[in-house]
This record gives structure tokens, C-alpha cells and sequence, in this order.
């Protein structure tokens, strides 16, 4: 059993900066890649950053330059550093986690259970 847990959440204004952070716990052989994805009200979950084991990071258009992917391997851990964020920010943030979480070979995903952001104008 896998469980990871967003907390950093929360209100803020426009231009603001939050800190997000999600803990991986419970059966672990290895974690491949962990990151971000988002859903706003009436939309897909999107992806915001991934980062790999090896460190390598991909962000979406919308959070480059301004978000900040980073990972802690030995504590199973990732952040998402955000700053300016805008009012289009607002949405729930997803944590995920790729990874061999039995004895079995294979990569599974593994979600959190959202973290609620809201930018406010």
C-alpha cells in the first residue's frame, strides 16, 4: 500500500508565492519520476512539472519560468516551489508518484489526494 500526502496549500493574492510538498509512503521498491498535475473547475487534469530520479525536470508552458519542481530521493518527497502566481493558478494540485511499489516489475501511478490552490485578483 502507497500513500502520498500534498500539504501547502491555500489562499493567496496575485504575484504571491506557495510551497507545495507531497510525501510518498508505505511499500516502495522505487520511484521513477514524482510531479505536479492540476484540475480546475470544468477542466482536465493537466500536468504541471515531473522530475526524475536522475533529477531531469519537464514543465508545462504555463509554469516555466515561474515554478520550481525539486525532489528530496531519500525522504520520497517532492515540492513544487510557485511564484507570481496569477488567478489562473486557482485549481486542485495532484501529486504523483511512478514507481515499482510491489514485488511485481512493473511501473504504477500513484496519486495524492489533492491540495486546493486559490490566487486571488
Amino acid at each position: 500500500q502507497v500513500s502520498l500526502v500534498e500539504s501547502g496549500g491555500g489562499l493567496v493574492q496575485a504575484g504571491g508565492s506557495l510551497r507545495l510538498s507531497c510525501a510518498a509512503s508505505g511499500t516502495i521498491f522505487s520511484i521513477n519520476a514524482m510531479g505536479w498535475h492540476r484540475q480546475a473547475p470544468g477542466k482536465q487534469r493537466e500536468l504541471v512539472a515531473l522530475i526524475t530520479s536522475e533529477g531531469r525536470m519537464n514543465y508545462a508552458d504555463s509554469a516555466k519560468g515561474r515554478f520550481t519542481i525539486s525532489r528530496d530521493n531519500g525522504k520520497n518527497t517532492v515540492y513544487l516551489q510557485m511564484n507570481m502566481l496569477k488567478p489562473e493558478d486557482t485549481a486542485v494540485y495532484y501529486c504523483n508518484a511512478d514507481g515499482q511499489f510491489t514485488d511485481r516489475p512493473y511501473v504504477t501511478r500513484h496519486w495524492g489526494q489533492g491540495t486546493q490552490v486559490t490566487v486571488s485578483s
